[in-house]
């Protein structure tokens, strides 16, 4: 069983930079198709970037293109979403996810997936 745990969210006025770290221990993230999502107070989980198994493909919300890097270290089961030019509308709860899923796949919706982490807070002052 896989277990994930978000760290690194935090205030930070816009134009500011955060990076999120996603813990994952029970197996290796690369047997999974990894996400990351949002969560603002009342509004649906929302799609923010994924990566696939293998590593090889990845696939980002459109208003976040530019902006947002999802990287991963094998090494150390570490998977991150470095956050550059934050708005105020990336103020939102983050959670990293992983879903059992074709090795060449991104995966999109959050109800493919399994497993998520607790989330952490991502609040962009203006």
């Amino acid at each position: 069983q896989v277990q994930l745990a978000e760290s690194g969210g935090g205030l930070v006025q816009t134009g500011g930079s955060l990076r999120l770290s996603c813990a994952v221990s029970g197996r290796p993230f690369s047997d999974y198709a990894m996400g990351w999502f949002r969560q603002s107070p009342g509004e649906e989980r929302e799609f923010v970037v994924a990566v696939s198994p293998d590593g090889g493909s990845t696939l980002y919300t459109d208003s976040v293109k530019g902006r947002f890097t999802i990287s991963g270290d094998n090494a150390n089961n570490m998977l991150y979403l470095q956050m550059n030019i934050l708005k105020p509308e990336d103020t939102a709860v983050y959670y990293c996810a992983a879903h059992i899923g074709f090795s060449d796949s991104v995966y999109t919706r959050p109800d493919l997936y399994e497993h998520w982490g607790q989330g952490t807070q991502v609040t962009v002052s203006s």
